[in-house]
């Protein structure tokens, strides 16, 4: 069965495109070009992915995703923008987004993207992503969110949030300037300490505390 996907974007030509590109891939099940009515709509067809635009008039894209998930916060957003302002990329993952790409981003790769998202995972590029672990990394002392994140030492959380967000051993070790072998090690500490089993459990305790 194809993925269900419900665009938002307030431009009639970008939707008219993105359903072309997705044509062959997922089922279009509805669309919106401004807030309320997406909301309503997004309800009412529950689809397994929303692809929504940033900037939006009535609210932009927070104001969807805040409508949609004080009733059912369990429906996925993938953001989808021309904007990779960091602020803009923050903004949304703090809100609840699984992620953020640009609408440079191939036919193919868009598709991929979706599907990831709908199987419960999360989507951002190095440089996004990278914006987001910047955010998180300077928050102040004494803003984690419960004990068992205060468990995990800075570097163990960094690893986290970079696996969390889809990325190999191989990129974080990249990222974070390590070994293959220290991330692992580092992988281990943090799933013993969370009681974790799997990347999947791991990815799913993140985005339940919205640390992507």
């Amino acid at each position: 069965m194809r993925t269900r996907v419900f665009l938002v974007d307030d431009h009639e030509l970008i939707r008219a495109g993105i359903r072309a590109a997705l044509a062959d891939a997922v089922e279009i099940v509805g669309e919106a070009d401004e807030v309320d009515a997406a909301i309503a709509m997004i309800l009412e067809r529950r689809p397994d992915v929303v692809l929504l635009d940033v900037h939006l008039p009535g609210g932009g894209g927070r104001a969807v995703l805040a409508g949609v998930h004080a009733v059912d916060p369990a429906i996925p957003f993938l953001a989808l923008s021309v904007s990779d302002a960091p602020e803009d990329v923050i903004a949304l993952v703090r809100a609840g987004a699984r992620g953020y790409v640009t609408k440079t981003i191939g036919a193919a790769d868009l598709a991929d993207a979706v599907r990831t998202v709908a199987g419960g995972d999360v989507v951002f590029s190095p440089r996004l992503a990278g914006f987001v672990l910047d955010a998180f990394r300077n928050l102040p002392p004494g803003t984690s969110e419960d004990p068992e994140l205060e468990s995990l030492t800075p570097r163990e959380r960094q690893v986290l949030r970079l696996i969390a967000r889809g990325y190999s051993y191989r990129d974080v070790g990249t990222e974070l300037s390590v070994s293959v072998k220290t991330v692992e090690s580092h992988v281990s500490a943090v799933l013993r300490k969370l009681q974790l089993s799997s990347r999947h459990e791991l990815t799913h305790w993140a985005h339940e505390r919205r640390l992507l």
